[in-house]
């Protein structure tokens, strides 16, 4: 009983070990360097205590799976939470080419900044249009677009603002 207990608990540190871990990456990416120093402090102690526990005594299987599926677990916990905190801002490139400033014209009046080109595409002239958005906003901005243009061929890409522009906070 005392190996499965043991198991539960290295299971249950390491989740917790690599959703930090997981979103202490995705911050460092987007240069929130003190939150991520910060998680690293709270994910080396949740470690250090979860590879002790491993290490302590015999390796049986209960810890070593609780290892390997705690990892894996927390990787995709740690993706499900960064998803939903939706911390940053995200570049939609939309091409359409009928409806391309009728799409800028809505993104603009729901308070978006939107940048419109004229380009020319496998089938003729097309309209592609960029905005920046909060990635909370990524859905509503989709649903935005597929009603004006449901045939629109749309990417997403991250972005970090640098300087100047206009972002809607």
């Amino acid at each position: 009983m005392d190996a499965i207990l043991a198991g539960l608990f290295v299971f249950a540190m390491r989740v917790t070990d690599m959703s930090l871990d997981t979103l202490r990456m995705l911050f460092v990416v987007r240069g929130r360097k003190l939150l991520a120093g910060f998680i690293g402090v709270i994910q080396a102690v949740v470690f250090i205590l979860a590879v002790s526990t491993v290490l302590r005594g015999p390796l049986n299987v209960w810890t070593v799976l609780g290892y390997a599926g705690g990892f894996g677990a927390g990787v995709v916990l740690g993706m499900f939470v960064e998803e939903r905190l939706a911390i940053g801002h995200a570049m939609f490139r939309i091409y359409s080419p009928a409806r391309g400033a009728a799409i800028a014209q809505m993104l603009r009046q729901a308070g978006h900044a939107a940048t419109e080109f004229t380009a020319r595409g496998k089938d003729g002239p097309v309209t592609m249009v960029n905005t920046i958005v909060a990635r909370k906003d990524i859905p509503s901005v989709q649903a935005m677009i597929d009603e004006v243009d449901p045939k629109a061929f749309i990417t997403i890409d991250e972005v970090r603002p640098l300087r100047r522009g206009y972002f809607r906070h």
